[in-house]
Protein backbone atom coordinates (compact mmCIF):
# COMPACT_ATOMS: atom_id res chain seq x y z
CA UNK A 1 0.00 0.00 0.00
CA UNK A 2 1.26 3.54 -0.72
CA UNK A 3 1.05 4.29 3.02
CA UNK A 4 3.72 1.64 3.65
CA UNK A 5 7.33 2.50 4.42
CA UNK A 6 9.87 1.10 1.94
CA UNK A 7 13.60 0.81 2.64
CA UNK A 8 15.63 1.46 -0.53
CA UNK A 9 19.33 0.98 -1.27
CA UNK A 10 21.12 2.36 -4.32
CA UNK A 11 18.80 5.36 -4.61
CA UNK A 12 21.45 7.57 -6.21
CA UNK A 13 22.04 5.09 -9.04
CA UNK A 14 20.65 4.91 -12.57
CA UNK A 15 17.97 2.37 -11.66
CA UNK A 16 17.58 3.24 -7.99
CA UNK A 17 16.74 6.89 -8.70
CA UNK A 18 13.91 5.80 -11.01
CA UNK A 19 12.60 3.43 -8.34
CA UNK A 20 12.71 6.19 -5.75
CA UNK A 21 10.94 8.71 -7.96
CA UNK A 22 8.21 6.20 -8.84
CA UNK A 23 7.73 5.28 -5.18
CA UNK A 24 7.39 8.94 -4.25
CA UNK A 25 4.95 9.56 -7.11
CA UNK A 26 2.80 6.71 -5.81
CA UNK A 27 2.76 8.22 -2.33
CA UNK A 28 5.03 5.79 -0.54
CA UNK A 29 7.19 6.82 2.39
CA UNK A 30 10.79 5.81 1.74
CA UNK A 31 13.80 5.30 3.98
CA UNK A 32 16.87 5.69 1.79
CA UNK A 33 20.28 4.20 2.58
CA UNK A 34 22.88 6.78 1.54
CA UNK A 35 26.63 7.09 1.96
CA UNK A 36 27.53 10.10 4.08
CA UNK A 37 29.44 11.83 1.26
CA UNK A 38 26.29 11.86 -0.90
CA UNK A 39 23.75 12.74 1.79
CA UNK A 40 23.93 16.53 1.56
CA UNK A 41 23.40 16.69 -2.21
CA UNK A 42 20.69 14.03 -2.02
CA UNK A 43 18.74 16.04 0.56
CA UNK A 44 18.98 19.15 -1.60
CA UNK A 45 17.75 17.33 -4.70
CA UNK A 46 14.76 15.88 -2.84
CA UNK A 47 13.97 18.89 -0.67
CA UNK A 48 10.39 19.02 -1.95
CA UNK A 49 9.79 15.42 -0.77
CA UNK A 50 10.97 15.81 2.82
CA UNK A 51 7.64 14.62 4.22
CA UNK A 52 7.99 11.29 2.38
CA UNK A 53 11.72 10.70 2.82
CA UNK A 54 14.08 9.70 5.58
CA UNK A 55 17.82 9.52 4.90
CA UNK A 56 19.74 6.78 6.70
CA UNK A 57 23.52 7.06 6.59
CA UNK A 58 25.00 3.65 5.76
CA UNK A 59 28.51 3.76 4.34
CA UNK A 60 28.92 0.02 3.78
CA UNK A 61 25.75 -1.95 3.11
CA UNK A 62 27.72 -5.21 3.25
CA UNK A 63 28.86 -4.83 6.87
CA UNK A 64 26.78 -2.17 8.60
CA UNK A 65 24.17 -3.01 11.22
CA UNK A 66 21.01 -0.93 10.82
CA UNK A 67 18.18 -2.37 12.98
CA UNK A 68 16.84 1.07 13.94
CA UNK A 69 16.50 2.04 10.28
CA UNK A 70 14.23 -0.92 9.62
CA UNK A 71 11.71 -0.13 12.36
CA UNK A 72 8.30 0.41 10.79
CA UNK A 73 9.51 -0.77 7.36
CA UNK A 74 7.12 -2.93 5.35
CA UNK A 75 9.48 -4.04 2.56
CA UNK A 76 13.01 -3.58 1.22
CA UNK A 77 14.18 -2.92 -2.34
CA UNK A 78 17.90 -3.62 -2.63
CA UNK A 79 19.52 -2.31 -5.81
CA UNK A 80 22.96 -1.30 -4.55
CA UNK A 81 25.84 -3.35 -5.98
CA UNK A 82 29.08 -2.58 -7.84
CA UNK A 83 28.71 -2.38 -11.62
CA UNK A 84 31.17 -3.87 -14.09
CA UNK A 85 34.27 -1.66 -14.43
CA UNK A 86 33.45 0.43 -11.32
CA UNK A 87 35.40 -1.90 -9.03
CA UNK A 88 39.03 -2.58 -9.95
CA UNK A 89 39.30 -6.13 -8.63
CA UNK A 90 37.20 -9.28 -8.74
CA UNK A 91 37.39 -9.72 -4.97
CA UNK A 92 35.82 -6.27 -4.51
CA UNK A 93 33.04 -7.12 -6.96
CA UNK A 94 32.38 -10.38 -5.18
CA UNK A 95 32.36 -8.93 -1.68
CA UNK A 96 30.12 -6.02 -2.64
CA UNK A 97 27.55 -8.19 -4.38
CA UNK A 98 27.46 -11.27 -2.11
CA UNK A 99 27.93 -9.66 1.31
CA UNK A 100 25.73 -6.71 0.38
CA UNK A 101 22.78 -8.94 -0.52
CA UNK A 102 23.27 -11.29 2.43
CA UNK A 103 23.64 -8.50 4.96
CA UNK A 104 20.45 -6.84 3.76
CA UNK A 105 18.60 -10.16 4.09
CA UNK A 106 20.02 -10.85 7.56
CA UNK A 107 19.13 -7.37 8.76
CA UNK A 108 15.64 -7.72 7.31
CA UNK A 109 15.04 -11.08 8.94
CA UNK A 110 16.20 -9.83 12.35
CA UNK A 111 13.92 -6.79 12.07
CA UNK A 112 10.93 -8.86 11.01
CA UNK A 113 10.82 -7.36 7.49
CA UNK A 114 9.92 -10.35 5.37
CA UNK A 115 9.35 -8.90 1.90
CA UNK A 116 12.54 -8.12 -0.04
CA UNK A 117 12.97 -7.33 -3.74
CA UNK A 118 16.55 -7.51 -5.05
CA UNK A 119 18.07 -6.43 -8.36
CA UNK A 120 19.92 -9.22 -10.12
CA UNK A 121 20.70 -9.62 -13.82
CA UNK A 122 19.79 -11.95 -16.67
CA UNK A 123 23.52 -12.67 -16.90
CA UNK A 124 23.25 -14.93 -13.86
CA UNK A 125 21.38 -17.28 -16.22
CA UNK A 126 23.92 -17.07 -19.05
CA UNK A 127 24.72 -20.34 -20.79
CA UNK A 128 26.47 -20.95 -24.12
CA UNK A 129 23.07 -21.97 -25.52
CA UNK A 130 21.57 -18.52 -24.75
CA UNK A 131 18.43 -20.10 -23.29
CA UNK A 132 18.20 -17.80 -20.25
CA UNK A 133 15.54 -19.83 -18.44
CA UNK A 134 14.87 -19.45 -14.73
CA UNK A 135 16.52 -22.85 -14.25
CA UNK A 136 19.74 -21.72 -15.95
CA UNK A 137 22.84 -20.47 -14.12
CA UNK A 138 26.13 -19.00 -15.24
CA UNK A 139 28.63 -21.73 -14.38
CA UNK A 140 31.31 -20.31 -12.08
CA UNK A 141 32.90 -21.12 -8.72
CA UNK A 142 34.17 -18.63 -6.16
CA UNK A 143 37.74 -19.66 -6.91
CA UNK A 144 37.20 -19.08 -10.62
CA UNK A 145 35.40 -15.79 -9.95
CA UNK A 146 38.42 -14.36 -8.12
CA UNK A 147 40.46 -14.73 -11.32
CA UNK A 148 37.99 -12.86 -13.55
CA UNK A 149 37.81 -9.21 -14.57
CA UNK A 150 35.47 -6.73 -16.23
CA UNK A 151 32.04 -7.97 -17.27
CA UNK A 152 32.90 -11.58 -16.41
CA UNK A 153 33.76 -10.52 -12.85
CA UNK A 154 30.40 -8.73 -12.67
CA UNK A 155 28.55 -11.80 -13.98
CA UNK A 156 30.37 -14.03 -11.51
CA UNK A 157 29.68 -11.75 -8.54
CA UNK A 158 25.99 -11.37 -9.35
CA UNK A 159 25.61 -15.12 -9.96
CA UNK A 160 27.22 -16.12 -6.67
CA UNK A 161 25.26 -13.40 -4.86
CA UNK A 162 21.95 -14.56 -6.26
CA UNK A 163 22.68 -18.17 -5.42
CA UNK A 164 23.33 -17.09 -1.82
CA UNK A 165 20.04 -15.18 -1.85
CA UNK A 166 18.12 -18.31 -2.80
CA UNK A 167 20.06 -20.43 -0.29
CA UNK A 168 18.97 -17.91 2.34
CA UNK A 169 15.37 -18.12 1.13
CA UNK A 170 15.46 -21.91 1.36
CA UNK A 171 16.49 -21.80 5.02
CA UNK A 172 14.21 -18.91 6.04
CA UNK A 173 10.74 -19.88 4.89
CA UNK A 174 9.17 -16.77 6.44
CA UNK A 175 11.03 -14.57 3.95
CA UNK A 176 9.23 -13.41 0.80
CA UNK A 177 12.01 -12.77 -1.69
CA UNK A 178 11.89 -11.69 -5.34
CA UNK A 179 14.82 -11.16 -7.67
CA UNK A 180 14.38 -9.03 -10.79
CA UNK A 181 16.72 -10.23 -13.55
CA UNK A 182 16.92 -7.77 -16.49
CA UNK A 183 19.39 -7.49 -19.38
CA UNK A 184 21.07 -4.16 -20.32
CA UNK A 185 19.22 -1.14 -18.94
CA UNK A 186 18.71 1.78 -21.31
CA UNK A 187 16.49 4.85 -21.22
CA UNK A 188 16.76 8.34 -19.73
CA UNK A 189 18.47 9.10 -16.46
CA UNK A 190 16.49 10.97 -13.83
CA UNK A 191 17.43 14.61 -13.29
CA UNK A 192 18.74 13.59 -9.88
CA UNK A 193 20.98 10.87 -11.33
CA UNK A 194 22.46 13.25 -13.89
CA UNK A 195 23.02 15.85 -11.16
CA UNK A 196 25.30 13.40 -9.32
CA UNK A 197 27.49 13.13 -12.45
CA UNK A 198 29.13 16.52 -12.04
CA UNK A 199 32.32 15.41 -13.82
CA UNK A 200 32.69 13.30 -16.98
CA UNK A 201 32.63 9.56 -16.38
CA UNK A 202 32.10 6.70 -18.80
CA UNK A 203 31.80 4.22 -15.94
CA UNK A 204 29.27 5.99 -13.73
CA UNK A 205 26.81 6.42 -16.61
CA UNK A 206 26.13 2.74 -16.07
CA UNK A 207 24.92 0.65 -19.03
CA UNK A 208 24.26 3.84 -20.99
CA UNK A 209 27.91 3.50 -22.03
CA UNK A 210 26.68 1.07 -24.71
CA UNK A 211 24.48 3.82 -26.15
CA UNK A 212 27.17 6.48 -25.76
CA UNK A 213 29.38 4.50 -28.16
CA UNK A 214 26.77 5.12 -30.86
CA UNK A 215 27.69 8.83 -30.69
CA UNK A 216 30.97 8.16 -32.47
CA UNK A 217 31.25 7.70 -36.27
CA UNK A 218 33.40 4.62 -35.62
CA UNK A 219 31.47 3.52 -32.56
CA UNK A 220 30.57 -0.06 -31.75
CA UNK A 221 27.07 -1.38 -31.18
CA UNK A 222 25.91 -3.11 -28.00
CA UNK A 223 27.03 -6.73 -27.76
CA UNK A 224 23.52 -8.11 -28.02
CA UNK A 225 20.02 -6.85 -28.87
CA UNK A 226 18.89 -7.56 -25.31
CA UNK A 227 17.68 -4.62 -23.27
CA UNK A 228 14.88 -3.19 -21.17
CA UNK A 229 13.93 0.39 -20.41
CA UNK A 230 15.16 1.39 -16.96
CA UNK A 231 11.71 2.82 -16.15
CA UNK A 232 10.11 -0.56 -16.79
CA UNK A 233 12.59 -2.30 -14.48
CA UNK A 234 11.73 0.24 -11.80
CA UNK A 235 8.03 -0.54 -12.28
CA UNK A 236 8.80 -4.25 -11.97
CA UNK A 237 10.53 -3.79 -8.62
CA UNK A 238 7.62 -1.77 -7.24
CA UNK A 239 5.06 -4.16 -8.69
CA UNK A 240 6.78 -7.06 -6.97
CA UNK A 241 6.04 -5.44 -3.60
CA UNK A 242 2.42 -6.52 -4.12
CA UNK A 243 3.21 -10.00 -5.45
CA UNK A 244 1.72 -13.16 -3.91
CA UNK A 245 3.93 -15.03 -1.41
CA UNK A 246 6.19 -17.94 -2.39
CA UNK A 247 3.74 -20.36 -0.77
CA UNK A 248 1.39 -19.72 -3.69
CA UNK A 249 3.65 -18.15 -6.34
CA UNK A 250 6.71 -20.38 -5.94
CA UNK A 251 10.27 -19.11 -6.28
CA UNK A 252 10.12 -15.58 -7.65
CA UNK A 253 13.21 -15.39 -9.86
CA UNK A 254 11.83 -13.02 -12.48
CA UNK A 255 13.49 -12.79 -15.86
CA UNK A 256 12.27 -9.67 -17.60
CA UNK A 257 13.16 -7.92 -20.84
CA UNK A 258 11.71 -5.58 -23.42
CA UNK A 259 9.01 -7.34 -25.47
CA UNK A 260 10.00 -5.25 -28.50
CA UNK A 261 12.28 -6.34 -31.33
CA UNK A 262 15.67 -4.63 -31.32
CA UNK A 263 17.15 -4.10 -34.79
CA UNK A 264 20.13 -1.76 -34.62
CA UNK A 265 19.85 -0.72 -38.28
CA UNK A 266 16.33 0.54 -37.56
CA UNK A 267 17.42 2.28 -34.36
CA UNK A 268 20.20 4.22 -36.09
CA UNK A 269 17.73 5.25 -38.79
CA UNK A 270 15.31 6.52 -36.14
CA UNK A 271 18.06 8.43 -34.33
CA UNK A 272 19.08 10.11 -37.59
CA UNK A 273 15.47 11.08 -38.23
CA UNK A 274 14.59 12.20 -34.70
CA UNK A 275 17.88 13.92 -33.89
CA UNK A 276 19.24 15.20 -37.25
CA UNK A 277 21.67 17.50 -35.45
CA UNK A 278 23.56 14.35 -34.39
CA UNK A 279 23.79 12.91 -37.90
CA UNK A 280 27.55 13.51 -38.23
CA UNK A 281 28.22 12.01 -34.81
CA UNK A 282 26.19 8.82 -35.07
CA UNK A 283 28.08 5.62 -35.81
CA UNK A 284 28.64 4.73 -39.45
CA UNK A 285 29.71 1.23 -38.53
CA UNK A 286 27.67 -1.47 -40.23
CA UNK A 287 25.06 -2.68 -37.73
CA UNK A 288 25.46 -6.30 -36.63
CA UNK A 289 22.82 -8.90 -37.25
CA UNK A 290 21.80 -11.48 -34.69
CA UNK A 291 19.78 -14.71 -34.85
CA UNK A 292 17.38 -13.15 -32.32
CA UNK A 293 15.84 -9.70 -31.87
CA UNK A 294 14.83 -9.86 -28.23
CA UNK A 295 15.03 -12.01 -25.14
CA UNK A 296 12.28 -14.55 -24.77
CA UNK A 297 10.76 -14.32 -21.30
CA UNK A 298 7.60 -15.54 -19.54
CA UNK A 299 5.32 -12.53 -19.94
CA UNK A 300 2.54 -14.20 -17.94
CA UNK A 301 4.90 -14.72 -15.03
CA UNK A 302 6.05 -11.09 -15.18
CA UNK A 303 2.43 -9.97 -15.16
CA UNK A 304 1.61 -12.27 -12.22
CA UNK A 305 4.52 -11.09 -10.06
CA UNK A 306 5.19 -7.54 -11.27
CA UNK A 307 1.87 -6.49 -12.78
CA UNK A 308 3.44 -5.57 -16.14
CA UNK A 309 1.85 -6.59 -19.44
CA UNK A 310 3.78 -6.44 -22.74
CA UNK A 311 1.78 -3.39 -23.81
CA UNK A 312 2.89 -1.54 -20.65
CA UNK A 313 6.54 -1.40 -21.72
CA UNK A 314 8.13 1.76 -23.13
CA UNK A 315 8.35 1.65 -26.98
CA UNK A 316 11.82 0.77 -28.30
CA UNK A 317 12.33 4.03 -30.22
CA UNK A 318 11.47 6.12 -27.17
CA UNK A 319 14.03 4.23 -25.09
CA UNK A 320 16.92 4.78 -27.49
CA UNK A 321 16.09 8.39 -28.39
CA UNK A 322 15.70 9.36 -24.73
CA UNK A 323 18.93 7.55 -23.84
CA UNK A 324 20.77 9.70 -26.37
CA UNK A 325 19.04 12.82 -25.05
CA UNK A 326 20.32 12.08 -21.55
CA UNK A 327 23.87 11.60 -22.82
CA UNK A 328 23.84 14.78 -24.89
CA UNK A 329 22.44 16.63 -21.87
CA UNK A 330 25.30 15.31 -19.73
CA UNK A 331 27.81 16.49 -22.32
CA UNK A 332 26.33 19.99 -22.19
CA UNK A 333 26.46 19.89 -18.38
CA UNK A 334 30.10 18.80 -18.37
CA UNK A 335 31.12 21.30 -21.05
CA UNK A 336 29.45 24.16 -19.19
CA UNK A 337 31.45 23.18 -16.10
CA UNK A 338 34.67 23.48 -18.09
CA UNK A 339 35.44 19.80 -18.55
CA UNK A 340 36.82 18.16 -21.66
CA UNK A 341 34.33 15.66 -23.01
CA UNK A 342 35.20 11.96 -22.98
CA UNK A 343 35.45 10.18 -26.32
CA UNK A 344 32.67 7.59 -26.62
CA UNK A 345 34.33 4.51 -28.08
Amino acid sequence: MPSDVIFLTGATGYLGSHILNQLLAKGYHVKVAIREKKASQFKQLYESHQSQLEVVIIDDISTSQFPEALKGVKAIIHTAAPLAFTVSDAEGQLKGAVEGALNVLRQAEKAGVHKVVLTSTILTAYTPQFTFTTDDWFSITKEEALKTEGVTAYMAAKTLAEKEVWNFADTHSQMDITTINPPYLYGPGTKEFTAYLAAPSTTLISTLISIYKLLNPNGAYPDYPLYIDVRDVAKAHIGALSSPPPSTAGRKRIHISSPHDTVFADIIKVLNEKRPELKDRLTKTAPPEFPFKKLAYDSKRVEEICGLKPEDFVPVNDTFVESVDTLVGLEKQWKAAGYELPAPQ
